[in-house]
């Protein structure tokens, strides 16, 4: 959508404890300059948000935090016995990410796990199954992590996939990065699977939702 609609779309989202994003978003920017584009923006916050609670979710996993936009959005929704286990490759943005955690009163809810989450996720013991798992982290591992998180979904679970419109690149043949390709490969096996029930909506650079079928 062009910027106009967008900026109608944000104003209409009946905002919610938005000086803390804000504040890391500025943050973000400040520290760590162009790499602030791989923080979602409010309107996924807020879908991710709804989503956490429209389903109840106790338990969320996120594959890729950063400095913890999306983590943020998705903590404030837990219920008080809820619980998110973030999977990141580096801690070198955690101080940033733990400071807006501290600073919305979510730090408690969330468990941070420092490596490679194809490795890791089969090694965390969760204490229950998955209710949302939101995936937004190298694109080539996306099929690893959709293999790995299937599995360990609640019966209503879902995956929610970011970035599968990758700025409109999937669309054609002509890019060919590494990313692109690995994304056009992902969109087009889950649209494939006769196990899943999966739907690609327009928000942020697209998400996917997938939940069993």
């Amino acid at each position: 959508m062009d910027d106009a609609v967008f900026e109608y779309v944000q104003r209409h989202a009946n905002p919610s404890h938005e000086p803390v994003s804000e504040q890391l978003a500025a943050t973000t920017r400040e520290r760590f300059g162009d790499l602030a584009g791989m923080n979602i923006g409010p309107d996924q916050g807020h879908f991710l948000e709804m989503l956490v609670a429209i389903t109840g979710a106790r338990l969320v996993v996120e594959v890729g935090t950063f400095t913890g936009m999306s983590a943020l959005w998705m903590a404030r929704a837990l219920p008080d016995d809820g619980k998110l286990v973030c999977f990141d490759i580096t801690d070198e943005y955690l101080p940033t990410a733990r400071e807006a955690w501290e600073a919305a009163g979510v730090a408690d809810r969330i468990e941070v796990v420092i490596g490679p989450a194809a490795e890791l996720i089969d090694e965390v013991e969760f204490e229950r199954p998955i209710d949302l798992a939101f995936v937004d982290a190298d694109k080539p591992g996306y099929q690893a992590y959709l293999d790995l998180l299937l599995p360990l979904l609640s019966e209503r679970g879902v995956i929610v996939v970011d970035n599968v419109l990758w700025s409109g690149a999937v669309v054609g043949d002509e890019a060919q990065d590494a990313s692109t390709v690995a994304l056009r490969a992902f969109n087009d096996g889950v649209a494939a699977r006769d196990d899943v029930v999966a739907v690609m909506l327009p928000i942020g650079d697209g998400v996917t939702m997938i939940r069993h079928r």
